[in-house]
């Protein structure tokens, strides 16, 4: 009897250390949904900042893009005339990506495109073929994979809209490297509307497929001549790569950062629902324990 006394002495006394109320644990919850919330939003302020400034970095791009295309048309002109007779075994792959993230599978889709061509076999080429990519994204998707037939690579390109400065720097770095090739290839994105893209392959006849071709054999010419206008070919097809996947790259940054902006209000709406879900339950828990003490007296 005595000992059944002091334990229901000892459990009507409260404990030293302070017992947690009861909605302790809803009140923790309540805090951590408050502080995920703030910082859902202010993720959603910088994803809207980030779409208004590739959206006006787009238009700017576009407008080089139509201006850098007649490069390419040049370019097409020429090669229409002096059509390659014997197809190239060992190519010079030159991948056009940036070294800016945050624009979708951009990077990815050049990537996957010189894997595709490298392993392709209706055109069968060298395995060793070398490769030379401008912008650090697919240098590094690249070297996981193709890592042994990365020949060079630039970066600080296209930071802005390409210029053709960059484009004519970047040909007179290949063309006096020791690089072994017979003919190039530029893989780079194509843009085919604000919202889509798709990796193109161009390729640029060297100065041996010039000299052999019919239609510079049939004029007597120096030697210098190819030369000079395969370097200027070169430059043209890569200034011309260059501004339009920068137009691609701004479109597809917009078009994540639109999708980011979106979800995060999705997000922002479920757990503003889930708060006030929470405070609801946390107010009613306490009238119910006020009216309980209040009808207990």
């Amino acid at each position: 009897m005595l000992a059944r006394r002091s334990l229901a002495r000892i459990a009507t006394q409260p404990s030293p250390l302070g017992a947690a109320p009861k909605n302790a644990r809803n009140m923790a919850t309540l805090r951590e949904i408050e502080l995920r919330l703030k910082s859902v939003k202010n993720i959603e302020k910088i994803t809207k900042s980030m779409k208004m400034i590739a959206s006006t970095k787009l238009a700017k791009a576009q407008r080089a893009m139509q201006s850098g295309k007649q490069y390419g048309l040049a370019n097409s002109e020429i090669f229409q005339h002096a059509p390659s007779e014997n197809p190239a075994k060992r190519k010079l792959f030159v991948v056009v990506s940036s070294d800016k993230g945050l624009c979708g599978g951009i990077h990815s889709s050049v990537s996957k495109a010189t894997r595709r061509a490298i392993a392709s076999t209706e055109k069968p080429i060298e395995a060793d073929s070398p490769i030379m990519v401008i912008g650090d994204k697919s240098k590094m998707q690249l070297s996981r994979v193709l890592g042994k037939n990365l020949a060079m690579s630039f970066n600080q390109i296209g930071r802005d809209i390409p210029t053709f400065a960059d484009a004519a720097g970047v040909a007179d770095l290949i063309v006096k490297s020791d690089v072994k090739y017979d003919g190039i290839s530029i893989v780079y994105n194509k843009f085919i509307s604000a919202v889509s893209y798709e990796p193109e392959i161009v390729e640029v006849v060297g100065e041996n497929a010039l000299k052999e071709s019919a239609g510079f054999r049939a004029y007597e010419m120096e030697d210098d001549v190819t030369k000079d206008l395969a370097e200027f070919s070169l430059a043209n097809a890569i200034y011309a790569a260059l501004v339009e996947a920068h137009a691609c790259e701004q479109s597809a940054r917009r078009n994540a950062m639109d999708n980011a902006s979106k979800n995060a209000k999705d997000m922002i709406d479920r757990l503003t629902m889930q708060y006030n879900r929470g405070r609801q339950a946390a107010i009613t828990n306490e009238l119910v324990d006020i009216i309980t003490g209040a009808s207990a007296l």
